[in-house]
This record gives C-alpha cells, structure tokens and sequence, in this order.
C-alpha cells in the first residue's frame, strides 16, 4: 500500500492538551481556533492529515500548515509551561492564531476607529448617510478636530 510523504512527530504535554480540549469545549471559542487545536489533538492520536482533513473538513496542506506550526512551537510551549505555567494558555491560543500578514501596519487603533464611528453617527444629518471616515485623509482629520487620543 502506498502512503503519502512520512508525517513529523507530533507531541502534546498533558497541560497543553487540558488546554486544547478546553479550547474545544469552550462555546466562545472562534471556530478556527477549534478546528486548529483538534487538528494537534487528531495529529496525536496518529490520525492521518488526509483524514484530519477530510472530518474537519480543511484543505490537507492547512492541515500540515498547523500541524508542523505546532511541532515548531513544542519546546517553546513546554519552556512556558515548565517555568511560566500561569501563560500556557496564552501560548497555546498564540500558536493557533494566524500570523501577522504582510502590508501597511494600519493607519488607526481599534479604540481610534470606535471613536471615530461614534462621531460619525453623532454627527449625521437626518436623511445623510454617515460621514466617509474609511479614507485615511478623512480619518485623520476626524481624529484631529475631535482630539481622538492613541497612536496606531
């Protein structure tokens, strides 16, 4: 029988998977992040990517993607867990989480943004939609006539 390219090792400590399986059990976990810490767990268990893939349902090479992140991550993870024990969890979520994305850092903070939506639904004339604040230029200017606090 023919089988695909040889998986990497995959391993899980005992307070990383308590972790995930809360990960999973949790309601207000975002799915992908579910999705994300079943993929360890079922790559732990010795289930194939093909079959990961195929009961998630993902695309395999996303199954790969995170399941050697994970194998990356594994001795940082079990450093924290080992000497910081109380940032597991933060950790464990980080390893799941998408990277940064390349291109311009963006132009305003979320709290600039929410004030600046604010604004423009105070200020709207009846019948008027709301003021275009998503140009950088009319951005800046609401930030700067209404004094919004924080630097991006």
């Amino acid at each position: 029988m023919l089988t695909g390219p040889k998986k990497t090792e995959i391993a899980v400590s005992e307070g990383q998977r308590l972790w995930l399986e809360q990960l999973i059990r949790r309601r207000s976990t975002p799915q992908y992040l579910t999705k994300r810490a079943r993929i360890v767990l079922e790559s732990v268990e010795g289930i194939s990517n093909s079959e990961i893939s195929r009961r998630l349902p993902l695309d395999c090479p996303q199954v790969t993607l995170w399941r050697e992140r994970w194998v990356c991550q594994y001795p940082r993870l079990c450093l924290i867990e080992h000497e910081h024990p109380e940032e597991l969890e933060a950790a464990v979520i980080q390893v799941l989480r998408d990277e940064p994305r390349p291109g311009i850092p963006p132009t305003f903070t979320e709290q600039q943004v929410v004030q600046i939506v604010a604004i423009a639904v105070k200020f709207r004339r009846p019948g008027e939609g709301l003021i275009e604040y998503r140009t950088s230029i009319t951005g800046a200017k609401l930030v700067v006539l209404y004094h919004i606090e924080g630097n991006p």
